[in-house]
């Protein structure tokens, strides 16, 4: 449910409300303690977080989430998804609000790339109704080169190499989707 004001939503005891300047240093703080800088590069890509729009999710008055997102013709890209804790509900609702918006814009695509290592992360969007779509070997090289400070070894000591691609696919005419479970 929206408010008409704010432009907030609020789902399961957690609002979730546009990305404004005054989050910005906040919002910088969390992508820096999760990714090393506000920099995140995907598909070869750099993203500057602190340019991108987004989504918070606040529960009370404190933000605890961050959602941004890059739009890319018809096609939208989440590129970060960052919770101060896990388990709270926070996530899911950033990610339903991104699919909303992406859907409200006329985008016929929702995506998002992670690492090989990232296991909580494929479970988390799969079981939200992301299809994986493609792998691609040896991709963090590429992107090491770019952001060198990308560690070697990620998550469960797993060889930090790969990037995989996930999508849904959004309602539009002639093409129901698949729906966000």
């Amino acid at each position: 449910m929206a408010d008409v004001q704010t432009g907030a939503r609020r789902d399961e005891g957690v609002a979730i409300r546009p990305l404004v300047e005054e989050d910005r240093a906040w919002a910088a703080d969390l992508i820096r303690q999760r990714w090393g800088s506000v920099e995140i590069v995907s598909r070869g890509v750099v993203h500057n977080t602190g340019r991108l729009p987004g989504l918070v999710a606040c529960t009370g008055s404190s933000p605890v989430a961050l959602a941004t997102y890059h739009l890319r013709g018809p096609e939208r890209e989440l590129v970060s998804l960052d919770a101060a804790e896990r388990g709270s509900g926070a996530g899911t609702a950033l990610v339903q609000a991104v699919v909303q918006i992406a859907r409200e814009t006329g985008c016929w695509r929702l995506w998002l790339i992670t690492t090989n290592d990232n296991l909580d992360a494929l479970r988390f969007y799969q079981r939200r109704g992301f299809h994986l779509v493609a792998v691609y070997p040896d991709a963090l090289g590429v992107s090491r080169r770019i952001k060198p400070g990308i560690p070697a070894i990620g998550m469960f000591g797993i060889p930090l190499c790969d990037e995989i691609e996930l999508e849904i696919l959004l309602d539009r005419p002639g093409n129901p989707g698949r729906a966000l479970r």
